[in-house]
């Protein structure tokens, strides 16, 4: 490689970013089908805990993570963290297919678009990366949408009167019976715009300041060999622990109220859901379960983030010298 340009962003953007059309593409999503899912093993607890925090009424409404954790421990053991993950994790590998098809496709297309207008590496890196995380975010709703509505009923069931179910199956039945298929799509437009402007800042500020990090990283760094594999996941991983922190900080007030909708069986407006929240617990309850989404944003973000540039880079094909 020319190490001419080192100084320059494009010799470290060459090191850490492979092109879609270097991906063997079958490989891409049969190794990372088995990597995502371990890593969705890993911190699932986390996301309930969330959404018990979101939903808690009554006393519960006082109990921080903490305090939620040991309380789903004690009434249900180990296996009530991991209410509702069978649902997900079926539903999970066809979105995620999806969705970095959607991303990488949408990402090489933008950089192309906005190559004209020779924009600093951290703009282009913002507006490319955001740009195909709220495309990818958007083609995956469809099935990501009723995964969730689905398994968070089966988070919740029992839990501040919530109704019990004997399984994923067995929330689909009930809801397409009571609603129709429409009712598998309940909180869609809110999940919309949750998730599709969270993929859109998560990816935007993993893009930026990854470029941002390698240029400090060069002007500290005078050398001219290329990063080690360290260097690189380090950067990757603290990449992702920003992005968290910003996605879960703009997100949260959103993820509450859509959570609150889905999973309420009296079927309340989102406007009715803003002023209950607003009535227990003041402007602070639309940042309920603040702490476990920051958390899990960033652990997970950072963990599929690592794992997602380590698969691209094992499932790179063989560039010619």
């Amino acid at each position: 490689m020319d190490t001419t340009t080192r100084a320059k962003i494009p010799s470290l953007h060459h090191q850490t970013e492979i092109n879609w059309d270097n991906l063997d593409k079958t490989k891409l999503y049969v190794v990372g089908a088995g990597m995502f899912s371990g890593v969705t093993v890993a911190l699932y607890p986390v996301s309930v805990i969330k959404t018990r925090m979101q939903v808690a009424t009554g006393e519960a409404v006082r109990r921080n993570a903490l305090a939620t954790f040991k309380n789903i421990l004690k009434v249900d053991g180990v296996p009530g963290l991991y209410r509702g993950f069978g649902t997900v994790i079926t539903g999970a590998i066809p979105a995620r297919i999806i969705f970095l098809t959607a991303l990488e496709t949408t990402k090489a297309a933008s950089l192309k678009l906005v190559e004209p207008f020779k924009l600093s590496e951290p703009v282009q890196a913002a507006f490319a990366n955001g740009l195909g995380g709220l495309s990818a975010s958007l083609c995956s709703q469809a099935v990501f949408v009723p995964i969730d509505v689905v398994s968070q009923k089966l988070m919740v069931q029992g839990y501040s009167g919530h109704v019990r179910y004997k399984g994923g199956l067995d929330v689909a039945q009930k809801i397409i019976k009571a609603d129709g298929i429409r009712g598998l799509y309940r909180g869609f437009g809110l999940s919309v715009m949750t998730y599709s402007p969270s993929s859109a800042v998560w990816w935007a500020s993993y893009g930026s300041s990854q470029r941002i990090i390698w240029s400090a990283f060069d002007r500290w760094n005078d050398k001219e060999s290329s990063p080690s594999q360290l260097t690189i996941v380090g950067v990757q991983a603290t990449g992702g622990i920003i992005a968290g922190a910003v996605t879960s900080c703009v997100t949260t007030p959103i993820d509450t109220i859509k959570t609150r909708l889905q999973v309420n069986q009296n079927k309340p407006k989102a406007m009715e859901v803003v002023r209950r929240l607003i009535a227990e617990d003041g402007w602070k309850g639309f940042y309920r379960g603040l702490g476990p989404r920051f958390f899990s944003s960033s652990a997970w973000g950072t963990s599929m983030i690592v794992c997602y540039e380590y698969l691209k880079r094992l499932c790179a094909k063989v560039e010619e010298a």
